[in-house]
């Protein structure tokens, strides 16, 4: 069913400047407002800092960096922040992230490349879930710098599984996370004893990813561990991900959102058509055909709604975002299907896109 009928496009432009053409809009991520300077904040200042020399590239510093930890520890709140900009789904459902979803920050000499990956599951033997802890391995294996995620003053059984994932010889972060939960501050310490008892952690980290003052503090220590190389990617990327994989993942944000802890995790969204054509009031325009697939008719009426409304929701919520997010209009269709089984179908789990 359609959610969306606008039509947009655009005229050719002059070239921009590579300073015009620096993507100039808020960041927003729960709780973390970040404004962007104009062009006349930029002009007012001084040239040093208004236009910055290249840096080097024998200056330049890069790695990789893991975020790990298990399901639901804000993990993909941190990969936004930490990127500045919304590129990884984040629900209060567990297992949300199933991808590993790369993200870019360069600043000064240094780049970072995040790695966000999904929750290791130890509950679920489905295919599904043997496909995300393979993604899970396979990332922690070959990194300059892992970030193990836990909430603050929490370790559990699935944290220690997670844990005993990590190789030695590479420097890990204890990021304790969702500080601001924490009531009793002076609790952490002994907390942070017990956990270097556990694991020969590096540095700890305790924090709140919705503070930037943190994700700052966050940045300056990962400096530290990249090693001196040229950059992997161009200075203004956020993420090594197409467009196209970005609008299945904002249809499954606002699914899992708008359904709460009624719907499985196991429903998936596959993009059956993402062209862009010119537009006429626009840059550039996006027209996107996905598929909600489900495991229960059940399933398929809930996500639908009364006379549609739940589903022309989810398609007008993931229009707006991803009109923000990739500087478009965006003209959508979705439609639900059911595929019972299909998490426990390795064909079938491949051939959804995942590892």
């Amino acid at each position: 069913m359609s959610t969306d009928k606008k039509n947009a496009s655009s005229e050719s432009e002059p070239e921009r400047t590579p300073q015009e053409q620096t993507i100039r809009r808020p960041v927003q991520i729960a709780g973390v407002t970040i404004q962007p300077r104009d062009a006349s904040e930029d002009a007012a200042l001084p040239p040093a800092v208004a236009a910055t020399a290249p840096v080097p590239v024998e200056g330049q510093h890069c790695g990789l960096v893991a975020i790990v930890g298990k399901p639901n520890v804000g993990k993909s709140t941190l990969l936004n922040a930490l990127v500045g900009q919304k590129i990884s789904i984040t629900s209060r459902k567990a297992q949300t992230t199933r991808h590993r979803i790369t993200g870019i920050r360069t600043q000064g000499a240094a780049q970072y490349v995040f790695v966000d990956t999904p929750g290791f599951q130890t509950i679920h033997g489905t295919a599904l879930n043997k496909s995300l802890n393979k993604t899970v391995v396979g990332v922690v294996s070959d990194v300059d710098l892992v970030l193990f995620v836990v909430e603050a003053g929490s370790f559990t059984t699935a944290d220690a599984k997670v844990l005993a994932l990590l190789k030695p010889g590479i420097p890990v972060l204890l990021v304790a996370n969702k500080l601001d939960n924490v009531h009793r501050r002076g609790d952490i310490a002994p907390w942070l004893q017990s956990m270097q008892e556990r694991h020969a952690f590096t540095e700890f980290v305790p924090m709140s990813a919705k503070q930037p003052k943190d994700i700052v503090r966050l940045l300056d220590i990962c400096e530290k561990y990249l090693p001196e190389q040229p950059w992997w990617h161009a200075e203004d990327e956020l993420t090594d991900r197409s467009e196209k994989f970005l609008a299945s993942e904002m249809v499954r944000e606002k699914l899992f959102r708008l359904t709460g802890d009624e719907l499985p995790y196991t429903s998936t969204v596959v993009i059956d058509k993402f062209e862009e054509e010119a537009g006429r009031t626009s840059k550039r325009m996006l027209r996107i055909a996905a598929t909600i697939v489900v495991e229960r008719e059940g399933h398929k009426a809930m996500v639908i709604g009364d006379k549609g409304e739940k589903l022309k929701r989810i398609g007008t919520e993931t229009r707006v975002e991803l009109e923000k997010l990739l500087d478009a209009k965006v003209f959508i269709e979705l439609w639900v299907k059911v595929r019972s089984g299909w998490a426990d179908d390795e064909a079938r789990v491949r051939s959804f896109g995942y590892e």
